[in-house]
């Protein structure tokens, strides 16, 4: 299909965009974390959760190429 070229620069470009949209994000909260919990030890369990909670832009990003994928080759 003439579209496929067009749709896996798409993913390419959804794939690059979230994983450094969650690396700047990490690297904020991150620092913030550490520093927290350097202070006061038991913000241990509030600051893992927040460390964990960009990666979910990166399992969103991972959904949309997921399906943007589902439609090469569809045309066949």
């Amino acid at each position: 299909m003439a579209d496929d070229g067009m749709i896996a620069i798409a993913v390419a470009i959804i794939m690059a965009g979230t994983g450094y949209a969650a690396a700047m994000a990490e690297k904020v909260v991150g620092g913030a974390a550490v520093g927290a919990m350097a202070e006061k030890p038991e913000l241990f369990g509030k600051g893992l959760t927040m460390m964990v909670l960009p990666e979910t832009i990166v399992i969103f990003g991972f959904a949309m190429a997921f399906l943007l994928m589902g439609k090469m080759g569809a045309g066949v």
